[in-house]
This record gives C-alpha cells, sequence and structure tokens, in this order.
C-alpha cells in the first residue's frame, strides 16, 4: 500500500456535528425572538430543508456533485467551474430564506424578515463551529511520511475550500486535494476515482479509500478496483450487497489495519 485517499466531511471533518451544533444556536437565536421552542424549531428544519432543495431546478446537478441540502444552507456557490453553480448561486440565497420562514410558520409565526435574519445567523454560527475528529491530526502525523495522502470530496469548490480554511491545518497533509466540483462528477462515479489515481501515480491494488459513505465512497472505491475502509460511526448495518474490504468504529482504528 503506497496511497491513502481520505473523504473529508464525516471522515476527518466532524461536519454532521457542525451542521447540528449550528442548527441549534440558530434555533435558539429564533426563539429568543419568536417564541418557538429551539428542539422543536430544529426538527422542522431538519424536514423543511430537504424537501425545499429536491425542488431546486439545479437539484439533480447537485446530486452529480454531492452537494446536501444542509450545505446549501450555509453556501454562496459563487464558482465559475459549471454554469450550473452560476444557476444554484441565484437560487441559493431564496432557499435558505425560505426555509427558516416555512420552519417558522409552521408553528404559527410568518415573518419573512425573521426568516432572512435567521438565514444568515445560521451562516454564522456554521463558519463559528468547525469540528474534527479527536483522531484526525494523529492518524494524519503518524502516517504522513510512510503513504502518499490524497483527499477527494464531493462538493462545491467554494463550499469545501471554505471548511479547508476553517480549520487550515489539514491542508498540509495531503498532495493532492480533488474537489468533485473542480471536477466535474462526484463520487461514487469511478472517473474521478481514476482521475485521484493518475494524480497520485498510483495504481488501484497499491490504493485505499477511507471514508464513511457506503454509498458513494466505498461503492466508487469498490466499481474502481480500489480497496476500502468504512468507518461505521454510528454501528449501523449497511443495506448493500457488497462490504468494504475493512470496518472501522473511528478513523483511528485505520493505523492498526495498516500495521
Amino acid at each position: 500500500m503506497k496511497t491513502l485517499i481520505f473523504d473529508l466531511d464525516d471522515t476527518l471533518l466532524w461536519d454532521k456535528k457542525s451542521i447540528s451544533e449550528a442548527l441549534r444556536a440558530t434555533a435558539f437565536d429564533a426563539e429568543i425572538r419568536t417564541g418557538v421552542k429551539a428542539p422543536l424549531l430544529v426538527e422542522t428544519v431538519k424536514q423543511t430543508a430537504p424537501e425545499l432543495y429536491k425542488n431546486l431546478s439545479v437539484y439533480d446537478f447537485t446530486k452529480t456533485i454531492g452537494i446536501n441540502a444542509f450545505e446549501g444552507l450555509w453556501g454562496h456557490f459563487d464558482d465559475i467551474e459549471h454554469r450550473r453553480f452560476q444557476e444554484m448561486s441565484r437560487l441559493i440565497s431564496s432557499y435558505q430564506k425560505e426555509t427558516w420562514t416555512r420552519a417558522l410558520s409552521a408553528h404559527g409565526i410568518y415573518q419573512p424578515e425573521t426568516g432572512e435574519w435567521l438565514k444568515n445567523r445560521f451562516i454564522m454560527h456554521r463558519r463559528h463551529l468547525p469540528y474534527v475528529y479527536s483522531d484526525t491530526f494523529e492518524v494524519l502525523h503518524t502516517l504522513k511520511d510512510q503513504y502518499q495522502l490524497l483527499m477527494l470530496t464531493n462538493g462545491s469548490p467554494s463550499l469545501q475550500r471554505l471548511k479547508l480554511s476553517l480549520t487550515p491545518a489539514l491542508v498540509p497533509f495531503f498532495d493532492h486535494i480533488i474537489i468533485s466540483g473542480e471536477f466535474g462528477v462526484g463520487k461514487p462515479d469511478p472517473s474521478i476515482f481514476t482521475h485521484a489515481l493518475r494524480l497520485a501515480g498510483s495504481d488501484p491494488e497499491n490504493t485505499l479509500m477511507i471514508g464513511d459513505n457506503m454509498n458513494t465512497d466505498i461503492s466508487g472505491a469498490k466499481n474502481a478496483g480500489i480497496s476500502s475502509a468504512w468507518i461505521n460511526h454510528d454501528g449501523s448495518i449497511p443495506a448493500h450487497d457488497f462490504r468494504a474490504d475493512h470496518e472501522l468504529a473511528s478513523l483511528g482504528e485505520i493505523l492498526h489495519i495498516l500495521r
């Protein structure tokens, strides 16, 4: 094994916690202003955001690139790599405002101006709440001198690079950082894995993909002939007819597997 490819979100960065904490903080802001209980508003936003997101004209494009509804709640998507990003950039502010406005409306509060305010509060909170797993830097420090490290992440270039700018200590560990929005298609499409191998000058049999998502990281690696290690944070049972080559409870366990 000479090359290790790491996913970013919920593999190195604890993105789900960042989103959860930003939602909670914004909902408490809303409670102070409107009286709607924060836990109730959080649950309503979790239902409302995906429903509205699916109705965006760029939804199919975002699935191809790998951008989810909650990333849509704080990104600007002013990327130049694809004309559909320009379309998304025109739509995203209205989607963000409408999500918070509709969520409040579900609790009897119709205040579009508060929806606009909460849109901006969520963006602010998410920027101030980047979380990294406790073992991320230990793993990267241990492996950097032994392997070539690549990062392969789905998403828009602007948002993924913003995440990295909020945790800049991650960047120097990687020889290449590949973002699906720059390449044109995201995981699990095997072509982006082939692109990563080409950049690394590596062969599939000498490469290991490490990620948390069976649908993108693991199935994509399998289709590209690359071995995989699945980080199963929740101890869930995968609903797939294939398995990763290795299953981990946390990122740190990769050190034991590689030894």
